[in-house]
C-alpha cells in the first residue's frame, strides 16, 4: 500500500556490516531499498507500511543499540583479558586425556583456582601447599620444613628454596620454616598478592574439610595422643574418613601472615605464639629460608637442575653424571617407589604451565604427625625434624631444561616424597625418559596401582611442557589429583 500523505523523510542508522564495504554501486541500492528506519516526527506514518515491510522505528533503534552494547561488551572483555593475561583464548574445539591441560596445570586438589584467576606456577604451588598444610597435617603443614625448584621459562634461570640447617625450637621439636620459606618464595616470584593466597588455606580451616583417605589412613596408623581433639571424636577415638575436622587456631595464624608486611614478621609472630605455648622466653630465629641458583649439570639432552646441599640434590646429579659416563644403564620401567623400614612423613606438589615454567615443592615433618605435639595457640603440628635428623637426605626435585638461549624447548620436572632412596628413583625415572617413546610407554604400563594401600609408600610426580600443553603424572598412577584449565 502507498502512502496517503506526502513523501516521508528516513534517515538510515549507519551500523557496521561486511556487506556493506562491497562496493559504492551497492551501498547506492542499499540507500534506495532501505526500510524505514527513523521517520521524520513532522510526517504523518503510515502503519501499514510497518506491517509489511519490515520492523517498526522504535524497534529498529532498540535492535541497534543492543547490537552496539554487544559489539562494545565484546571488545572491553577482550581488552581486559588481554591486559589481565588471566583468561584463556576461546576453546579450540579439541579435548586432552586426563593429566593434559591447555594452559597449566597443577598436581594437587588446590592450586587450581590461583591458575584460573591469573596467578602463575608459584601461586598457584605454594596456594596448594598453605591448603595442604591445613588437610594434611600427617604429612606436611606450617611446622613442616621445605625445599624448592623454580625454574622460570621466560628467563630460562633455575632457583632452589633452602630451608637452611634444622634447628630445634626445643627438645624433640624442629624449629617450623614453612611459612618464612612460602612467603619468600612468592615475594620473589609471585604474581597475585599474597592474601589472596591465604584465603583458601583460612576457610578450609575456619570452615571445615572432609578426611580424606590418606589422613584417615594416617590417623588409624598410630595413637591419638597430641592429636586430639583436633582429629578426634569426643570419645577420643580417631577420625574416620569423610568426617569433617576444623582448625580455627590455625585460620586465625594464616590470617594473620595474609596481613604480615614482611616474611620474617610472619614467622616471627608464628615463633612468639609458639614460644608462650612451651614456655619458652622466645627462640632467636635463626638460619632464615634463602633463595639461591639450583645445582646444574650440562647433558646433551638440556641442562640438569635440582637443589643443592641440605638435599639429596648432589647425590642426584653424580647418579646422573656416572650413568652418563658409562654410557647409560638400560632403564628399568618398573619406578614405584621402594618400600621402607622408615618412611619419613612427606609432602610433594607441582605445578607448571605450557610455557614450561615449573615449581616442584617438597616438605617433611620426618615422621607422621612429626613430634605428634601439638601447639594450642596455634594449632599446628609441630615436626621431629631437628639438627640430628637427615635434613633433607632424600628431597631431590629436578627440572630438565633446554639452555638460556632455547626458552622454547620441551621442559621436564621430577619430584618424588617418602623414601630414603628417592635419588636413585628419580635418576631411573629420568633415565627412562630420556631412552624414548617405547621406555615411557613400559612406565605409564607399571603405572596403575594393584592395591590403593601403595599410594603411602611413595610417590613420583612427573610434569612436563610438550607441543604447547602442560602434561602432569605419577607413579603410581592414581595416588594423585591433577587438575588445570
Amino acid at each position: 500500500m502507498e502512502p496517503t500523505a506526502g513523501p516521508v523523510l528516513y534517515r538510515q542508522l549507519q551500523l557496521w556490516d561486511p556487506s556493506l564495504e562491497s562496493g559504492q554501486e551497492e551501498e547506492e541500492e542499499e540507500e534506495e531499498t532501505s526500510e524505514l528506519v527513523v521517520p521524520d516526527p513532522r510526517r504523518p506514518q503510515d502503519s501499514s507500511r510497518d506491517e509489511a515491510g519490515g520492523l517498526p522505528g522504535a524497534w529498529a533503534r532498540l535492535v541497534a543499540a543492543l547490537l552496539l552494547l554487544a559489539v562494545g561488551f565484546s571488545l572491553a572483555v577482550r581488552q581486559l583479558h588481554a591486559s589481565s593475561g588471566s583468561a584463556a583464548p576461546p576453546p579450540s574445539g579439541h579435548s586432552h586425556h586426563p593429566g593434559v591441560y591447555h594452559h597449566g596445570g597443577v598436581v594437587s586438589p588446590a592450586g587450581q583456582k590461583l591458575l584460573v584467576a591469573g596467578g602463575n606456577v608459584v601461586d598457584a604451588g605454594v596456594g596448594a601447599a598453605l591448603c595442604l598444610a591445613v588437610v594434611h597435617p600427617h604429612a606436611t603443614g606450617l611446622g613442616a620444613t621445605f625445599w624448592g625448584l623454580f625454574h622460570n621459562s621466560t628467563s630460562g634461570s633455575s632457583t632452589a628454596l633452602t630451608p637452611g640447617p634444622a634447628r630445634t625450637l626445643a627438645p624433640g621439636l624442629g624449629l617450623p620454616s614453612a611459612l618464612p620459606a612460602l612467603r619468600l618464595l612468592h615475594a620473589h616470584f609471585g604474581r597475585l598478592p599474597w592474601p589472596r593466597l591465604l584465603v583458601g588455606p583460612a576457610s578450609l580451616a575456619q570452615d571445615g574439610f572432609l578426611v580424606d583417605t590418606a589422613l584417615a589412613g594416617a590417623l588409624a596408623a598410630r595413637s591419638t595422643e597430641g592429636l586430639c581433639p583436633l582429629l578426634c571424636h569426643a570419645d577420643g577415638t580417631p577420625l574416620g574418613p569423610g568426617a569433617r575436622a576444623t582448625n580455627p587456631k590455625l585460620a586465625a595464624v594464616l590470617r594473620g601472615a595474609a596481613v604480615a608486611p614482611t616474611p620474617d614478621l610472619a614467622g616471627d609472630a608464628l615463633l612468639s605464639l609458639l614460644a608462650r605455648d612451651l614456655g619458652l622466653r622466645g627462640p632467636s630465629p635463626g638460619p632464615r629460608p634463602t633463595l639461591e641458583p639450583a645445582l646444574q649439570l650440562p647433558m646433551p639432552q638440556g641442562i640438569l637442575s635440582t637443589t643443592p646441599s641440605p638435599s639429596a640434590g648432589p647425590e642426584l646429579l653424580a647418579r646422573v653424571e656416572a650413568a652418563l659416563r658409562s654410557g647409560g644403564p638400560s632403564p628399568d620401567p618398573c619406578l614405584l617407589v621402594p618400600r621402607a623400614p622408615v618412611t619419613p612423613g612427606s609432602g610433594v606438589l607441582a605445578t607448571i604451565d605450557s610455557s614450561g615454567s615449573v615449581l616442584l615443592l617438597t616438605s617433611s615433618l620426618n615422621s607422621s604427625f612429626g613430634s605428634g605435639h601439638l601447639s594450642p595457640s596455634t594449632g599446628i603440628l609441630l615436626s621431629d625434624l631437628v639438627a640430628e635428623s637427615t635434613s633433607g637426605g632424600w628431597a631431590c626435585p629436578l627440572v630438565l631444561h633446554g639452555g638460556s638461549d632455547d626458552t622454547e624447548a620441551d621442559v621436564l620436572g621430577l619430584v618424588a616424597s617418602g623414601n630414603p632412596v628417592v635419588a636413585r628413583v628419580t635418576t631411573r625415572a629420568l633415565l627412562s625418559r630420556l631412552a624414548g617413546p617405547q621406555a615411557q610407554a613400559q612406565q605409564q604400563q607399571q603405572g596403575p596401582t594393584q592395591s590403593p594401600s601403595i599410594c603411602g609408600q611413595g610417590t613420583l610426580l612427573q610434569v612436563a611442557a610438550h607441543a604447547e600443553h602442560a602434561h602432569v603424572s605419577s607413579v603410581p598412577s592414581g595416588c594423585c589429583t591433577f587438575q588445570g584449565f
